[in-house]
């Protein structure tokens, strides 16, 4: 009896499984690049919500609803970014007030 041999299987070592690779993010990097992404995503939403806003001051704005629009997100990610920033200085207080 003949046996096919498996294709597609390339086993790393004498055992065949495959080695995990080195733990990445494990320095906080990942979350600090994606709390520094998030935190300009804010600035940028707020700076369009300006500038929409200037335009609907000085007559230049053709559509209200994007000023509107703009505002409202603006707002919203501001309020987010505050709940967030709440949420961790409590987590650092409740951490603060363990014993050893």
């Amino acid at each position: 009896m003949n046996i096919a041999p498996v294709t597609g299987v390339s086993p790393t070592t004498a055992t065949g499984f495959i080695q995990p690779t080195a733990k990445t993010g494990t320095d906080g990097s990942a979350f600090a690049n994606s709390l520094g992404s998030a935190v300009n995503e804010v600035q940028n939403l707020q700076g369009i919500s300006n500038d929409l806003s200037v335009k609907a001051v000085t007559g230049d704005l053709t559509d209200i609803h994007a000023a509107t629009l703009a505002s409202t997100r603006a707002s919203l990610a501001v309020e987010m970014v505050s709940t967030f920033r709440n949420r961790g200085v409590e987590a650092f207080n409740e951490i603060m007030r363990m014993q050893a």
